[in-house]
């Protein structure tokens, strides 16, 4: 039996009085200090680093982008990336180190498959199309760029 325009109606208005709502503003301010304290941690990294000394700014970057992806893999590992995750959604997943747990939870959920079928095959699932727009963008970029400054 097919429900009339009426029955889908009062149906409709039935289900958006039980559903809750979402907390937007709270998801907002969560993502914002968790993402801030993400990188407020990034930057003390750096700052340790560059204090070491005898290295050019590009090789304390260099480093301390390696120095955040090991932690977000390793958090990952630990389990404790996904709870920093359920707090503070896109916060987390913005900077590198929701890249490498992007990278590591596929290939932790797979590993018993495998390590060739399993870990490695499915690491990239969720970062291989990042993988690919970000280099696909970045060449269009340079395009541009080069026919900007060159004049072709």
């Amino acid at each position: 039996m097919k429900a009339t325009s009426g029955q889908a109606a009062e149906y409709r208005r039935l289900v958006k009085q039980y559903v809750p709502g979402r907390p937007i503003v709270r998801n907002a301010v969560l993502a914002f200090l968790v993402g801030g304290a993400i990188c407020l941690v990034g930057q003390v990294v750096y700052d340790l680093i560059a204090r070491t000394g005898g290295l050019d700014t590009r090789m304390v970057t260099a480093l301390t982008s390696g120095t955040m992806v090991a932690a977000g893999a390793i958090l990952t590992g630990a389990g404790v990336y996904d709870e920093i995750g359920r707090i503070g959604g896109m916060g987390s997943a913005i900077p590198i180190t929701g890249f490498a747990n992007s990278i590591v939870s596929p290939a932790l959920e797979f590993k018993r498959e495998g390590f060739v079928l399993g870990a490695s095959a499915k690491m990239f699932t969720i970062a291989g199309p990042v993988i690919v727009y970000g280099l696909v963008t970045a060449v269009v970029v340079t395009l541009v760029r080069l026919v900007l400054q060159r004049g072709f």
